[in-house]
């Protein structure tokens, strides 16, 4: 399977591959949760979202957390996204419009999307989601992908999450003072 011309809403048309990331976002240190990498050009982001947020990759603990699930762009403006994220016990914010013959219930999600708290909610993304992803990049030198052919790129991605996650879980246990310039630190940056 190659990676193809995709279109993303914060990037425009992009040729490759797109890593989806759950994330922390309220803590100091921003922690990959789940993640997962497809083709830029065959996966809807609302397709991935549901695997993302089960409880096969985020634990009960961690969804018992969790208020608010905020993402990046409105490819995951879906309803059947929204009512299965209140299932499983929080909210999803994403961009919403308001339309002339917008129906009664989406008026209360783009109602929430303006007011000021889902704007704090959803500006969060900006200082957790999109500097963990770029982070992660640039540690481990993954764009471009050092590889060809979607098993080998996803096994990269995927394991440059995982190890940023040990990375994390080390420097917390070690009580390190500044966790990002440590991780780059710990593997030779």
């Amino acid at each position: 399977m190659l990676g193809g011309w995709g279109f993303s809403h914060t990037k425009g048309w992009v040729f490759g591959y797109k890593l989806h990331i759950v994330s922390s976002s309220g803590s100091p240190v921003i922690v990959p949760l789940s993640a997962d990498v497809t083709t830029a050009n065959n996966i809807p982001d609302n397709q991935v979202y549901p695997e993302l947020t089960s409880s096969n990759c985020l634990s009960s603990e961690i969804i018992k957390k969790v208020h608010y699930m905020v993402v990046a762009d409105p490819g995951y403006d879906d309803r059947d996204l929204y009512e299965s994220s209140l299932k499983i016990g929080f909210q999803l914010v994403c961009p919403v419009h308001r339309y002339r013959k917008t129906p009664e219930e989406r008026l209360k999600l783009v109602d929430f999307y303006e007011s000021p708290l889902g704007q704090v909610i959803y500006s969060k993304r900006s200082i957790s989601i999109e500097p963990l992803i770029e982070h992660i990049k640039s540690t481990f030198r993954i764009d471009p992908v050092p590889a060809r052919g979607y098993d080998r790129i996803r096994g990269i991605i995927l394991l440059s999450v995982l190890l940023y996650q040990i990375l994390v879980y080390y420097n917390c246990k070690m009580q390190k003072d500044s966790p990002r310039r440590t991780i780059k630190y710990l593997i030779g940056c």
